[in-house]
């Protein structure tokens, strides 16, 4: 199984210490996220927020920017200060530009956030043909 190649890469980030930033704070967070795209080699395609006000699901948001090239999310639980974000780009986009671009941003204006972790994962796996080079 040492001949599989990838075709995609996948970035999670967990962080404690996200500290809302007004009662409208997914648009917020959307807008970091589009802008981190923008200055990538990503295109957006779409996007959208869904801040939650604590009736129906706990107070939080989940934004979404969909990619040609996959997507970047951001999940926030804003009682508890959990954040989650994370990118999956394919081909030649690096998922890392675009989410140390967020991460320079949250760090900015939050100095009590703190990434718990960081991972990455390989995706699209697949065999490479011992013909291919």
């Amino acid at each position: 199984m040492n001949n599989l190649k990838s075709h995609g890469s996948h970035i999670f980030l967990d962080y404690t210490g996200y500290s809302p930033i007004g009662d409208d704070d997914g648009h917020w967070m959307l807008q970091i996220m589009r802008d981190a795209v923008t200055n990538s080699e990503a295109k957006e395609v779409h996007s959208h927020v869904e801040q939650f006000d604590g009736i129906t699901s706990p107070p939080g948001f989940a934004a979404v920017v969909l990619l040609d090239e996959s997507h970047v999310t951001a999940h926030c639980y804003s009682q508890k200060g959990w954040l989650a974000i994370d990118c999956f780009t394919c081909g030649q986009c690096d998922p890392n530009t675009i989410v140390d671009q967020i991460h320079m941003a949250l760090e900015r204006v939050m100095p009590n956030l703190k990434m718990i972790k960081k991972s990455g994962h390989d995706r699209f796996l697949y065999q490479q043909e011992l013909t291919e080079e």
